[in-house]
């Protein structure tokens, strides 16, 4: 496959697959992302993808909260990839990062938020793409024991989930944080030991967020790898980098009863990761007009 096989990303860029057939990428994961990411990237990139040895990404932070994450998810994604090439002595690294709480546009639904990047020594870019869910199996619960766990375990979509079980407060002498618990047994224990371990006789319940842990985050991630891949293969107008997309949306989609500029998206930025291009493109089969509900002046 090669430029003008017809395929396209979801702005309408024609994808140039060439780029990098044939070359090989080093992820930096622990977890096995390997299964989200070695598809999209071979079938959309044509990138092979290796798994990166004797890393430890857990360094740059857990879900669990036993190491706090010290950096944002973009440098916290770069540092990984970095790791990887220095290991591994390769040109190209894949690398991600995710993060949940609160929707970042709708703060009372949770969301998880990922970000994947490319970084190609090479070529001496960085390559990035992100996307919500907002439907994560996200899910958190202090209880005592297992009869008020009961309630939880439906939106945890236990055992398919796998879940972490810690004390809520630990005392003096602590107490295990357990990870991976996929059977009722092992949970039922997990809970009782925390419980009797936490100052306040309670054990926090949360699902496993690392990917090989989550299906539903696996599923994401692969979401994800799609468009890394996609943005991967598009190529700047201006000096034919790989990574040329859209970077953020611009408002001003005009009310559909006064014309007033709204704040919903107009126009797509589109730049360059190596050199200044850039432009405005319109969304793809966006609508002509905005909803008055969006408008200041009809919707003050």
């Amino acid at each position: 496959m090669g430029k003008g096989d017809g395929l396209m990303d979801r702005f309408g860029t024609a994808l140039n697959r060439p780029v990098y057939t044939g070359e090989t990428a080093v992820l930096a994961s622990m977890h096995g992302k390997e299964e989200a990411f070695a598809g999209p990237l071979l079938d959309l990139l044509g990138l092979r993808l290796t798994v990166a040895e004797g890393i430890d990404t857990d360094a740059f932070g857990t879900f669990a909260g036993e190491i706090p994450r010290r950096m944002g998810m973009l440098e916290t994604a770069i540092a990984k990839a970095r790791l990887a090439l220095d290991r591994s002595g390769a040109d190209i690294a894949i690398a991600s990062e995710g993060s949940f709480g609160p929707h970042p546009h709708i703060p009372f639904l949770a969301a998880g938020v990922e970000l994947a990047v490319l970084v190609d020594e090479r070529r001496g870019i960085v390559i990035q793409e992100s996307l919500i869910d907002d439907q994560p199996v996200y899910h958190h619960a202090e209880v005592t024991d297992m009869g008020e766990l009961e309630a939880h375990l439906v939106r945890m979509d236990f055992p398919r989930h796998r879940l972490i079980v810690r004390p809520c407060l630990p005392g003096a002498r602590g107490g295990a944080t357990v990870k991976a618990i996929d059977d009722g047994k092992t949970l039922a224990e997990a809970v009782k030991a925390a419980s009797a371990a936490s100052l306040d006789g309670k054990a926090f319940v949360q699902t496993d967020m690392r990917a090989h842990m989550n299906p539903r985050r696996m599923t994401t991630l692969k979401r994800l790898a799609a468009r890394l891949a996609e943005r991967a293969a598009c190529l700047c107008p201006g000096c034919a980098s790989p990574g040329y997309g859209a970077v953020r949306m611009e408002g001003g989609l005009p009310c559909e009863d006064c014309g007033f500029p709204t704040g919903q998206p107009l126009h797509a930025i589109f730049e360059c990761v190596a050199c200044d291009h850039r432009e405005k493109r319109p969304r793809p089969g966006q609508p002509e007009k905005a909803s008055s509900v969006f408008c200041a002046v009809c919707n003050p």
